[in-house]
């Protein structure tokens, strides 16, 4: 046994604590149905070499021309059914707490980290990484990839005054333009909280409603739009940017290739946003800019499992050094999948947040092909990115 905070310190039951989700903080991203939780992919790592990446096969649609059944033509020889495969990466992290004795001593106060607290830090991290992951999908480039973050982002950041701000009939457009007459799909949206005050004045969220004991039907905080239930978190982020300009703009900046002065800023640092002019050069110049994302998903969008290690929570006691530092250590290790899209990046057993980014280490469900890949159809992903002022 060992004590922590003055308490038998029980390992078993501090692990079932912290796994449960979901948070109390405004993690809204992953508490809100986002997650479709599975207990799968524990098993399949220890029966593959590694142990750290899957490759789930995916059985494609029947698919062809049918061939004129009319007593004289030919039936043709049956053609194989497409077959998929979709790379899921796991990903582990750790993090310890630590205090001196006599900083509790000194101060009457024991700053060590409680339970409730290690449960809200790894949630806020698991937050952070579908974040990651969601920069990295919509960071794909060429061919298919390319197509589907062109065909699943809706920009009118661009439009002028209030024409660039989330409206009336943004969301559905939205859905139309990516999935179709498939875009009922979609059940959440998560904005900053620029965007639905913005709805809010417009009178565009209608909020759900209950009915108090005294029968009075009153207002609940959860609102919809579109028909989509509005999850608020600032999390999903403003975007600055940086937009074409002029000498004469306020604010402008003149772009140079290294060593930047004021006024001046270096085009690698331009480049590095998330949204600048795509022909941006040394001696132009930019402003800079806000925009923010907001996400549309079906509920279940990534599947989601607790892989566990073989020492989730322990404590480590140093009893020489001033006086005495005890750790709280604790790891995780589990998988996060987007549906139907690959990690395809290498060289690490476990991923970090960067690498989850990086839109070149993803790509869409495809049959392996080595010479010309084909796809699934991105119509069948349920997201959608929308890029507003606000």
């Amino acid at each position: 046994m060992e004590i922590y905070r003055g308490k038998i310190f029980n390992e078993q039951v501090f692990e079932r604590y912290l796994r449960t989700l979901p948070s109390t903080k405004e993690n809204s991203l992953i508490k809100n149905g986002l997650f479709t939780n599975v207990n799968k992919y524990k098993a399949k790592l220890s029966e593959q070499t590694g142990g750290y990446a899957i490759e789930e096969p995916i059985k494609g649609r029947l698919g062809g021309t049918p061939t004129n059944y009319d007593g004289s033509t030919d039936i043709e020889k049956g053609t194989e059914r497409i077959t998929f495969q979709q790379r899921k990466i796991a990903y582990g992290r750790a993090k310890a707490w630590g205090e001196y004795d006599f900083a509790a001593e000194l101060t009457g106060t024991n700053f060590m980290a409680e339970a409730q607290e290690v449960k809200d830090y790894w949630d806020e991290q698991r937050q952070g990484t579908v974040l990651s992951i969601l920069k990295g999908i919509f960071g794909m480039t060429g061919g298919a990839n390319g197509e589907f973050v062109s065909k699943h982002t809706y920009d009118i950041s661009e439009n002028e005054g209030t024409a660039a701000n989330l409206g009336a009939d943004a969301m559905n457009r939205a859905a139309q333009k990516a999935l179709g007459d498939h875009k009922a799909k979609l059940d959440i949206i998560f904005m900053h909280s620029v965007v639905s005050t913005n709805l809010e004045g417009l009178n565009l969220i209608d909020f759900l409603k209950y009915t108090d004991a005294n029968g009075i039907e009153r207002d609940l905080t959860i609102g919809t739009f579109n028909g989509r239930l509005v999850i608020v978190d600032d999390e999903v982020q403003e975007l600055n940017g940086y937009e074409e300009a002029t000498s004469g703009t306020t604010g402008a900046l003149l772009v140079v290739s290294s060593s930047p002065s004021d006024g001046e800023i270096k085009l690698s640092d331009v480049k590095a946003s998330d949204f600048y002019p795509a022909d941006v050069a040394a001696n132009d110049y930019v402003v800079a800019s806000k925009k923010y994302v907001s996400y549309a998903f079906q509920k279940g969008f990534f599947e989601y499992e607790d892989l566990g290690v073989e020492k989730a929570s322990e404590i480590v006691r140093d009893a020489y050094t001033k006086g005495g530092f005890t750790d709280l250590v604790t790891r995780v290790r589990e998988i996060i999948v987007p549906y139907l899209i690959s990690y395809k990046g290498t060289g690490s057993v476990s991923p970090t947040n960067t690498a989850l980014a990086t839109g070149s280490n993803w790509e869409l469900a495809n049959d392996g092909d080595a010479v010309s890949k084909t796809y699934v159809d991105n119509k069948l992903i349920p997201i959608v990115r929308i890029i507003s002022r606000g």
